[in-house]
């Protein structure tokens, strides 16, 4: 039985150990700073609770040292350093932290120590680059990919009309991120929240639609003239942010208040995480898009891939923790199956590239009920 610890307990953490835990194939330790999040997990056939903190590599290896694999789902601000004290460890890991950094980094210290680092290993950034791997390897063109993505509260309440499954401080870094991307073969860097667009998606409706640091490795790896990501939510969202991170709501730099200093985005977190939480029975839905579009055995065509979850009221799991975290765990257990061991810095698309490695994928997606619906439409002549 491999054992397998999960670094971060929050809600698409606890996802990923009762996933990993329910079938009695792994001995699952969950590690948090927190005894409030880690007293559901205390228990539970197959799970060891741990409390540790994670901003202490010192304590990092020492949860570690014991583990067959890790799973990374800490916040994004601890992301890079954990990733690199696991891969010194010699341990080998999947991660869904999302830092900020260029992981690409660790590579040559993954492949020193011989350690399989499978990383963004999510919804999207995750599934949605996997897809794109696969076309990559199998298209004789790519000409332009774009994925739509977003989770979202069934009950659409005012002001903000969102609730948030991950930390605050890592979605107020979303809207404040630039944005890269790529336009006719260059590199562009564009403000969070800009370029608005609306569009209907099924099973939602009408969403809006902005540009956000979503295609991260997408620019290293992959060849394509014209790729964007962009963060769906109801109509509306995203002028209501910028007018907070324009001004001045979301810097990080102290302000004098009477006789104290204040960081305004710590401020605005501990007060957005009251309008954005997300109670164990709130439901909610994530809703993604991908088109790939390029050419195929010499004729032009666009594959469109669309997905819809919802909330799972018997397990009490949110819609976004399970897209994230069973996309994660499936990649766990093609590690914990042998059948992906190229050691160094992987990322999802590289995943997609090979046909069995996507296959396990999406099988153990569809056992869980997260399912991609695929149009692919060839022009008229």
């Amino acid at each position: 039985m491999k054992k397998v610890a999960v670094l971060g307990a929050g809600r698409v953490g606890r996802a990923i150990v009762l996933d990993l835990a329910q079938e009695g194939e792994f001995e699952v330790t969950a590690v948090d700073h927190s005894k409030a999040i880690l007293k559901p997990l205390q228990g539970l056939a197959g799970v060891k609770a741990v409390e540790a903190d994670l901003s202490d590599a010192d304590a990092v290896r020492s949860v570690v040292e014991s583990q067959d694999i890790v799973v990374g789902a800490v916040p994004g601000t601890l992301g890079f350093q954990t990733l690199r004290t696991v891969i010194e460890a010699g341990k080998p890991v999947v991660d869904i932290s999302f830092c900020p950094e260029d992981e690409f980094e660790l590579h040559n210290l993954a492949c020193e120590k011989n350690v399989v680092a499978i990383i963004d290993c999510g919804v999207a950034p995750g599934l949605s680059n996997m897809m794109l791997g696969f076309h990559a390897a199998n298209m004789s063109k790519l000409n332009r990919f774009a994925c739509y993505v977003g989770g979202l509260p069934v009950i659409r309440a005012w002001p903000f009309e969102y609730k948030a499954t991950s930390s605050p401080a890592d979605i107020i870094e979303k809207y404040t991120r630039p944005a890269r991307l790529r336009i006719d073969g260059k590199d562009v860097v564009k403000p969070a929240l800009s370029d608005i667009v609306l569009m209907d998606l099924p099973g939602v409706g009408t969403v809006e639609a902005f540009n956000s640091d979503g295609l991260r490795t997408l620019l290293t790896t992959i060849d394509c003239p014209n790729m964007v990501e962009k963060t769906v939510r109801y109509p509306g969202h995203a002028l209501k942010m910028r007018l907070l991170r324009d001004t001045g709501f979301f810097e990080t730099h102290p302000r004098a208040v009477a006789d104290t200093e204040v960081v305004p985005r710590d401020l605005s977190a501990e007060l957005l995480s009251a309008a954005w939480g997300l109670a164990d029975d709130d439901e909610d839905l994530t809703v993604m898009r991908v088109e790939v579009e390029g050419e195929e055995n010499g004729h032009p065509i666009t594959h469109v891939y669309d997905l819809f979850d919802r909330y799972n009221r018997e397990t009490r799991t949110h819609s976004m923790s399970r897209t994230t975290g069973y996309t994660c765990t499936a990649v766990v257990r093609l590690l914990a199956a042998g059948l992906y061991d190229k050691p160094g810095i992987s990322p999802p698309e590289m995943l997609g590239r090979e046909p069995d490695c996507l296959q396990f994928i999406l099988d153990r997606l569809e056992e869980r009920y997260v399912e991609l619906s695929l149009d692919s439409r060839v022009p008229r002549a």
